[in-house]
């Protein structure tokens, strides 16, 4: 009888905690919330972080660090940046997960028992993923290397969520 009475609010916790979050923007994050944010380390170094919801994957986060980057190298006045590490965090598991288990034991002298277990996983981190990239800015032409990126073509070729 009690299992019946917390079905109903198990099954509204589940969809509760389905229910899709507002999508990941291209835009400043505020409170820890998702965006970019960048700290200056040097003169002519930034760390750069973009930090993406459920709706995005880890490619495209780090895509949108790199948008970041290309807008503070043309902000700073320079022409293109190379990046000197990169870092990614975060996973694509699903915020909700149900498992079950059932058993049956015979002991000794004709004893028996049996059990079934259920169990559900709320994970309000799931999903969750950053990317973070570290800079520097340059002037002038640009570095033959391959984590060397032209910031204005950067910003022409990156389609932005939203």
């Amino acid at each position: 009888m009690k299992v019946s009475k917390l079905s109903p609010l198990l099954a509204l916790l589940a969809m509760g905690a389905c229910a899709t979050s507002s999508p990941t923007l291209y835009a400043p994050a505020f409170g820890g919330g998702h965006g970019y944010s960048h700290q200056q380390i040097e003169n002519d170094r930034f760390r750069v972080r973009f930090d993406a919801g459920r709706d995005m994957d880890i490619d495209e986060a780090e895509d949108m660090a790199l948008l970041r980057a290309a807008h503070i190298t043309l902000d700073e006045g320079a022409d293109w940046f190379i990046v000197v590490s990169r870092g990614r965090e975060g996973n694509d598991r699903n915020p909700v997960s149900v498992g079950g288990s059932a058993s049956r034991s015979i002991g000794s002298r004709g004893y028996s028992g049996s059990s079934v277990g259920l169990g559900i996983r709320f994970d309000a981190s799931a999903g969750e993923k950053a990317a973070t990239l570290e800079i520097l800015i340059r002037e002038g032409e640009i570095d033959d290397s391959p984590d060397a990126y032209n910031a204005r073509d950067v910003i022409e070729n990156t389609r932005t969520p939203f």
